[in-house]
């Protein structure tokens, strides 16, 4: 080979770091050509997501110089990391990048990779938006030149804990996430936000009538845990105490390089171990099978158990039943709850876990799929459709009735209300007896399709059908238990009324059973009559 020649660079002293940028851009741009939906979609969240940003950071200089602003300051961070923490168990497929398994087979070495996929991460406009409120957090609190330049190295070690917070625990459970098992994670994601849309609030009412020292106990704690520790370094360097402020900073910079060893371990891990994890051991089939012969001996014998059996499978593995599920469990209990904490709640109140509940029983079918097809081969008669939506209603019973009862138990204890309990309890279960009569027939004559990939619960197209089956369906519930309704009134307001309260327990339930027995009767011929168009309308996603 002649001097002149030109010798390719050795292995590994190339930085990958510039390419996988590259790569994360294309693949921004590459997604936002799909379609011009996806597009609107993406700027659409882009300004929403930055004029949060912009307003919160508008918020925290404009309490600038507030007694307890530290406290604000750290507790943000600390959320802001939580966010961080959280958010790839929710949506693993939000960022391609995200998975570093679609890397295994390329010769790259863990410590080069997290360095380029860290750079890769401050792109996009999560990163952008945790600079905003980092900016706001450290600035609101910085006094002195000493502060703000201590306030610049802290807002960056602050954002790559973020960035390598996130990285780190989408690497460890990367396997699971992307496994089929591993997406209903996903379902939590609405219990998780009506949860911390509760808290919020709550706590929201708890500072307003308190005041922002109700923070202080928090920030205590909270200065000390890293990205938080960051922005308390800020504060603790105006405040003049150099010694606290290092300390801090140096337990940003530890849990930094905690994180990112963490990381790249798991790195190590994906790319040398074959992957295990959707596969099931045969004890754990025996063990599945053996919880579904025992299912089965609890349930009614012949089609009807056979009905329930596949109707609380459906909610056990179906990762779009379950998520309905879950959320209405979640909001059935959160709304009455919470606001019996506050002090501001009604026993009656209770009767969201039986409304949540109910709605379940709406668009059955459609709950199938195309797999109802196999359900439709067996139905042939109009007492065929009757056993099965008799079957599917008991399935649904056997979760909410026991929830409900629960639920108004707490609510009033919570109250104190205890004489209520009767009158609300014949409510909630008058309430579940209409809403499941009223879902039997809206199933049958308004039914459409869930697609079963990405988050819509409606097929495009039968957004209609499903405002139609779901609220029209309740306003007729809660016209049929107006009789109800009416009896509990008199009993509240006659002269001699209250002594007759505790036959509201009694006459709600039988009311209720009389509704889903009724209801069950006349959507059972419409179901049998229109099993071509259920069938079609249920199979468009």
């Amino acid at each position: 080979m002649s001097a002149g020649a030109h010798t390719p660079p050795a292995a590994g002293t190339a930085s990958i770091t510039p390419v996988v940028v590259r790569l994360k851009l294309s693949l921004l741009r590459n997604g936002l050509r799909q379609s011009g939906g996806r597009r609107a979609a993406y700027i659409t969240s882009a300004v929403v997501a930055l004029l949060f940003a912009a307003l919160q950071l508008t918020g925290f200089l404009a309490l600038r110089g507030h007694a307890h602003i530290a406290s604000v300051s750290v507790l943000a961070a600390a959320v802001l990391a939580l966010g961080w923490a959280v958010m790839p168990l929710f949506f693993p497929g939000g960022d391609e990048t995200l998975d570093p398994t679609r890397l295994v087979m390329l010769p790259l070495r863990p410590r080069p990779l997290v360095r380029a996929l860290l750079a890769a991460s401050l792109v996009g406009i999560g990163p952008l938006f945790t600079v905003l409120l980092l900016v706001g957090c450290v600035v609101s609190v910085a006094h002195g030149a000493a502060a703000y330049a201590v306030a610049v190295l802290s807002l960056a070690l602050a954002l790559l804990v973020c960035v390598a917070l996130a990285r780190a625990v989408a690497a460890a459970n990367i396997r699971l996430l992307t496994s089929r098992k591993g997406r209903d994670l996903a379902v939590l994601s609405g219990l998780v936000i009506a949860i911390g849309a509760q808290l919020v609030n709550f706590g929201m009412q708890r500072i307003g009538s308190a005041g922002l020292a109700q923070l202080e106990p928090a920030r205590e704690v909270l200065q000390w845990v890293p990205p938080a520790s960051a922005v308390a370094a800020v504060d603790a360097t105006s405040r003049g105490s150099y010694g606290i402020a290092a300390a801090q900073l140096a337990l940003t910079a530890a849990a930094l390089v905690v994180l990112l060893g963490l990381w790249a371990r798991s790195l190590t891990r994906l790319m040398t171990s074959p992957d295990a994890s959707t596969l099931q051991p045969a004890d754990a089939a025996v063990r599945e099978r053996s919880r579904s012969g025992g299912l089965a001996r609890l349930l009614p014998a012949g089609r009807t158990g056979t009905v329930m059996e596949r109707s609380l499978r459906y909610v056990w593995r179906d990762p779009k039943t379950k998520a309905a599920w879950v959320t209405s469990l979640a909001i059935g209990l959160i709304v009455p709850v919470f606001n019996a904490l506050q002090g501001t709640g009604s026993p009656y109140f209770a009767c969201f876990a039986a409304g949540m509940l109910g709605i379940q029983m709406y668009n059955q079918f459609g709950q199938d799929t195309s797999a109802f097809w196999m359900v439709a081969l067996t139905i042939s008669t109009p007492r065929d459709a009757y056993v099965e939506l008799r079957g599917r209603a008991l399935a649904l019973l056997l979760i909410t009735l026991p929830y409900a009862t629960l639920v108004t138990v707490v609510t009033t204890a919570l109250l104190g209300g205890w004489t209520r309990l009767p009158e609300v309890l014949g409510l909630s279960f008058a309430l579940l007896g209409a809403m499941l009569a009223t879902g039997a027939w809206t199933s049958a004559r308004f039914p459409y399709s869930i697609p079963q990939e990405g988050y819509k619960n409606v097929a495009p197209g039968q957004a209609g059908l499903a405002w139609i089956s779901i609220f029209g369906g309740m306003v007729a519930a809660a016209l049929l238990c107006s009789p109800v309704i009416a009896l509990l009134i008199w009993a509240n307001v006659s002269a001699n009324g209250h002594t007759w309260v505790w036959l509201l327990l009694p006459t709600g339930a039988a009311y209720g059973a009389a509704l889903t027995f009724l209801g069950l009767r006349l959507a059972a011929p419409r179901t049998a009559a229109r099993l071509p168009e259920i069938l079609t309308a249920v199979s468009k996603g």
